[in-house]
C-alpha cells in the first residue's frame, strides 16, 4: 500500500479511475485486501470526532504500513528495509 494522502497530491494529481468487469473478483483482491487491514487495523478501532482525525489515523496507519510493518511477500521485512537492502545489492553490481 503505497499511498500519499498530501492535500498537495491529492489536488495536483490525476488518476483515472478503472472499473473491473463483472464476475472478476480476482482482479479486485489487492486493493480489497488493502481495504480490509485499514477497517480492521485501523478505522473499526476508534470513533472519529471529525475527517481531520481519520484523516490523520488513516495516514499514520498508511507510514507504518509502508515503512515500519513486515511483510510475507518480502521476506518477512518492512518495505523499507527491502528497499535498503535492494539498493545496496543494485549498488554492488
Amino acid at each position: 500500500m503505497v499511498h500519499n494522502l498530501s492535500a498537495i497530491n491529492l489536488k495536483t494529481e490525476i488518476r483515472e479511475h478503472e472499473r473491473i468487469p463483472f464476475k472478476t473478483p480476482n482482479k479486485n483482491a489487492h486493493i480489497e485486501g488493502i481495504h480490509r487491514l485499514l477497517e480492521d487495523k485501523c478505522l473499526s478501532r476508534y470513533k472519529f470526532r471529525s475527517y481531520i482525525e481519520a484523516y490523520e489515523a488513516v495516514s499514520e496507519y498508511i507510514k507504518s504500513y509502508n515503512k515500519v510493518r513486515i511483510h510475507s511477500s518480502l521476506g518477512y521485512i518492512s518495505p523499507v528495509e527491502f528497499y535498503k537492502r535492494h539498493w545496496k545489492e543494485q549498488q554492488n553490481r
